[in-house]
């Protein structure tokens, strides 16, 4: 099946999605039930069916555990947000139980280290979702293979204000590539570089985004884009730099010119919660999510290369939680 239609055949599950948790927390529950709210994104995006897909398995711990005697009282409910700035402050507030967030919003909020994200100590860490790493998509005969490649070519570095923009600017001073570099730059939005790019406008452009992306599909499969491995001492040491970053492997297939896994960086999508919530409540939810990670990985193609031991420590940089601590030593996982 094409790319395109996984990825339509994703969307479609988002609904599928939705409609079945939704069916299981409007029920009304007896006073002693637990009640957890998740913060995601927009509708449309992973961030949605992140927080979605862990209630699903949040209530299908449930369901199980009736069966077999072993009993939680938590129902789960991840309505739509706007996304990991807003459910870190809706935290800091108490009105959110979780949220998904960005690695590196979750390490400026604890930090302390930037105005565009609520300061707050007590947030935590709980498990990292899918990466969602820095992508450099180059034209089918472009020659590209490294960044150095790219002296002379026409680059879009993204509109300012931008997750990509940001990330390049920094990629562009490690590697000492100021604009003259390029013989072109451009400022285009996520929206628009994939087509400029088969039309010949740009010969290459970065991107921050998780896997597959239907825009990056635009690309390779619209006119043999692919991507373009960044795995050198420059992405190494923004590793090692930065605790939101990450080590990244796209794997074969994840689009059709991506023929062997391709390596690069970058930050990662991330469960985060509050210290003043208990300890049983967050050993819980990540008990289902871990014990059904087959289950929750099906739920998403970005699901597909997750690991349990990257979720434990990819993009975490907030302590973590003690119930999620609790659970991970339970098992061996540290």
């Amino acid at each position: 099946m094409k790319l395109v239609n996984r990825l339509a055949c994703a969307a479609a599950f988002c609904r599928i999605l939705l409609a079945s948790v939704t069916s299981v927390t409007t029920v009304g529950y007896a006073a002693d039930k637990t009640f957890i709210t998740i913060g995601t994104g927009g509708p449309t995006g992973v961030y949605f069916v992140s927080g979605n897909a862990i209630c699903r398995m949040v209530h299908k711990d449930a369901a199980e555990g009736r069966k077999t005697g072993r009993k939680h009282n938590i129902r789960c409910s991840a309505p739509s947000s706007a996304g990991s700035t807003y459910n870190i402050a809706q935290i800091t507030e108490g009105e959110f139980d979780f949220g998904v967030a960005q690695s590196d919003w979750q390490y400026h909020s604890y930090n302390g280290t930037s105005d565009k994200v609520t300061n707050n100590k007590d947030l935590r860490a709980v498990f990292s979702v899918h990466p969602e790493p820095y992508q450099l998509i180059a034209a089918k005969n472009s020659g590209i293979k490294s960044w150095a490649d790219l002296k002379g070519k026409k680059f879009n570095m993204g509109n300012p204000g931008s997750g990509q923009r940001a990330t390049t600017e920094l990629l562009m001073e490690r590697y000492n590539t100021p604009k003259k570099y390029f013989s072109l730059v451009t400022e285009m939005t996520s929206s628009e570089h994939s087509t400029a790019l088969c039309d010949g406008k740009i010969d290459a452009y970065g991107y921050v985004v998780g896997i597959p992306n239907s825009g990056v599909a635009v690309a390779t499969e619209g006119c043999g884009a692919y991507i373009v491995n960044l795995d050198t001492e420059v992405e190494r040491g923004l590793i090692s730099e930065f605790p939101f970053y990450g080590p990244v492997s796209i794997p074969e297939g994840a689009y059709t010119s991506t023929t062997e896994p391709v390596k690069t960086f970058g930050g990662y999508a991330t469960i985060v919660t509050s210290a003043k919530v208990p300890e049983e409540v967050v050993y819980e939810v990540v008990r289902a999510v871990f014990e059904n990670l087959d289950d929750f990985k099906a739920l998403h193609p970005a699901y597909s290369i997750l690991t349990p031991e990257g979720m434990i420590k990819n993009g975490l940089s907030a302590p973590l939680h003690p119930g999620a601590v609790k659970y991970y030593k339970e098992k061996g996982m540290m």
